[in-house]
């Protein structure tokens, strides 16, 4: 593996993972897929004085317009061999407006994008070797956090679609129900895209839960005050570690591929760190073929108007 692009690696997770990519010495060009070009360049700089390495090219792409997806795919020139799809998170304070596409603030930066990229680049064959998509154990439910799991009706291209457009969830006030299901959605579209596509390794896997990363920062006021300070005593409990340790799943799974394509690896049951297994031996929703065709087919719904 020597080429890698990485959305959302400017800040948190994914400026980490670009930091330990960097030590693999097989790894020879780092793409920095960032929508703000300041904090790109400002993120590159960091990551050449701490690696030691000239290996990082900045991508200016927003993943939550197509647009701007469309338009850096056709820019870029090169071929990957690993796609880590990182940038997301609760969407803010407006999670459920919708964008031009039809879809939620939410659905659109933590999945509709990273579709349209990971679709558009296999389909023009400039990427090979692994897809990797950043999953959430809240797609599996955590109880612990009041995250009560995803449950699927019908597992419909319809309900699907209600689920992106916002209309499953009305006027919430609270952006982890509606996260847990994009974030579902995510793990599915994987797994139908690894059988549409059985030469490239395609995986899901969660970074756990992670410090040091604005996944947060979505939460009302009072919630994301007990998230950050929730981090003081989470590890003693199994319930969180550091930046390191979650960008290290995922560092370790794009290297290893005993992760095998179509699953969603994450922390076993009522933990959040620790070892991975895959996620279908604790929710059989996500080895359903058909959600998870019907979750691919729901998100080209918006891509295709």
């Amino acid at each position: 593996m020597s080429k890698i692009m990485i959305t959302g690696a400017n800040s948190g997770l994914g400026k980490e993972c670009a930091h330990q990519l960097a030590q693999h010495e097989d790894v020879d060009t780092l793409y920095l897929a960032c929508r703000n070009p300041h904090k790109a360049e400002a993120a590159r700089r960091e990551l050449e004085s701490s690696t030691g390495r000239s290996i990082f090219e900045i991508v200016i792409m927003d993943v939550s317009d197509p647009t701007s997806v469309r338009e850096a795919v056709a820019a870029f020139d090169g071929t990957l061999d690993g796609l880590m799809m990182n940038a997301g998170g609760l969407g803010g304070s407006t999670f459920l407006d919708q964008t031009p596409q039809g879809v939620t603030q939410m659905t659109a930066s933590n999945l509709l994008g990273h579709v349209l990229l990971a679709e558009e680049l296999l389909s023009a064959n400039k990427l090979r070797g692994i897809v990797m998509y950043t999953g959430s154990e809240a797609a599996r439910g955590v109880p612990k956090f009041g995250i009560t799991r995803p449950e699927l009706k019908t597992g419909s291209r319809e309900e699907f679609i209600s689920i992106c457009d916002g209309s499953d969830f009305e006027s919430a006030s609270d952006p982890m129900p509606p996260y847990a299901y994009v974030k579902l959605m995510g793990a599915l579209w994987i797994s139908s895209l690894a059988r549409q596509y059985p030469d490239v390794r395609a995986v899901t896997v969660s970074p756990g839960h992670t410090a040091g990363t604005r996944v947060g920062d979505g939460l009302p006021p009072l919630k994301k005050a007990l998230f950050k300070s929730a981090f003081k005593i989470l590890p003693f409990f199994k319930l969180s570690h550091d930046l390191e340790f979650g960008a290290r799943r995922l560092v370790d799974v794009m290297h290893d591929d005993q992760y095998r394509s179509g699953i969603f690896y994450a922390s076993k049951e009522k933990v959040l760190t620790g070892p991975m297994i895959d996620q279908s031996t604790l929710f059989a929703d996500l080895a359903n073929t058909q959600y998870q065709d019907n979750a691919r087919a729901a998100l080209w719904h918006f891509l295709k108007r």
